[in-house]
């Protein structure tokens, strides 16, 4: 196959027929997912009426769909990718906590490191979604179903434990924090320091990037509206202030990267000593549904460094990977065949990654 090369945006150009060497590498790769893990529920109804108690649509219920979401798509991500996942996470002893064993159970993903809680509430969110016969469901409500309360002691200490046992023979760690209490700075700074070699340390955190300093990370893949939120600005389309932010967080949590993903925008790559990269967005900017896109990125950008990519290789393979999971509606992933079908038509096309 012909070597082809591309340059994207001020990003330099990458060879196309090494990112699919690297990808064919990932089922040889074995990643441990700390996070938490969520429920996404999906209600579809077809839209009968107008309620005359109040002025809202009467669905007629036509199916429910639960799948893994937040930390727990994450993981389905890097199973679809071709890996061997080991989750470490805590799910309430209740119906979500039972689908999303059975989903990973039924993946052949080892379940083991998943703790049941009594008492505690599997996070789910449940999304209503209307549409006429034959029509694409809109969705017009979402309700969120969280934890009342936080872990206790018990089932904190069995979660290290665990997280320490399965690091041990670990390509990658993969840390997946949504809030819930699952995964923590302090968790993952146990884990790092007991691990007995130095392996990728990734991060998507929603609310508390800047508290894994000296926790261990070696990568993070925030995206442009946690950057903002962490540091009280709005970026938009002013890349100095992307820069400075990228930069600041950075060197602040003193990553070896950080991959900040920007929507129809691409992405941005910072490392130390080196300019930042801009990497446009492959294939369309037109988003069908962007639900878990995050988790599919996270995957991707682990699993390549796990391969022994460099960065930059790493984030051109998730920069496919995210553009292939937003063409899917609902909470998706992308298969190691998918990514691999991409890379491959883009080298001969020579469309670039």
């Amino acid at each position: 196959m012909k070597r082809a090369k591309k340059s994207l945006s001020s990003s330099p150009s990458v060879d196309l027929v090494a990112l699919a060497d690297i990808v064919e590498r990932f089922a040889w790769k074995r990643v441990v997912v700390l996070g938490d893990f969520v429920a996404d529920a999906f209600q579809f109804g077809d839209i009968t009426r107008v309620s005359r108690e109040a002025p809202v649509l009467i669905l007629k219920h036509r199916e429910t769909q639960i799948v893994p979401g937040g930390g727990a798509n994450a993981a389905n991500n890097f199973a679809a990718l071709g890996a061997k996942v080991s989750p470490v996470t805590a799910v309430g002893d209740d119906a979500a906590g039972d689908r999303l064993i059975t989903a990973f159970r039924e993946k052949k993903v080892d379940v083991s490191g998943i703790v049941r809680v009594k008492g505690w509430t599997t996070p789910t969110k449940t999304r209503f979604l209307a549409g006429w016969a034959h029509t694409v469901g809109q969705q017009v409500l979402r309700v969120d179903y969280e934890p009342e309360k936080p872990l206790g002691e018990a089932p904190r200490k069995r979660l290290a434990q665990l997280l320490a046992a399965k690091i041990r023979g670990a390509d990658a760690l993969a840390v997946s924090d949504y809030g819930f209490g699952v995964a923590t700075p302090e968790e993952v700074r146990g884990a790092t320091r007991r691990a007995k070699r130095e392996i990728p340390v990734t991060l998507d955190s929603r609310y508390q990037l800047n508290r894994y300093k000296n926790a261990g990370i070696t990568s993070a893949t925030p995206n442009e509206a946690e950057m903002e939120a962490l540091h009280h600005t709005s970026i938009g389309s002013n890349l100095k202030e992307l820069e400075r932010c990228g930069k600041s967080t950075r060197e602040g949590l003193k990553l070896k990267s950080l991959l900040v993903t920007r929507g129809r925008d691409g992405m941005a790559l910072f490392q130390p000593g080196k300019k930042p990269l801009h990497i446009a967005v492959h294939g369309s900017n037109q988003a069908v549904d962007v639900t878990g896109a995050g988790d599919t990125v996270l995957a991707a950008y682990t699993l390549g460094l796990a391969s022994g990519a460099s960065a930059l290789e790493a984030a051109h393979i998730a920069n496919i990977a995210g553009s292939l999971v937003v063409m899917k509606r609902g909470t998706a992933t992308v298969s190691r065949g998918e990514l691999l079908e991409a890379i491959r038509r883009a080298a001969v096309t020579g469309s670039g990654a």
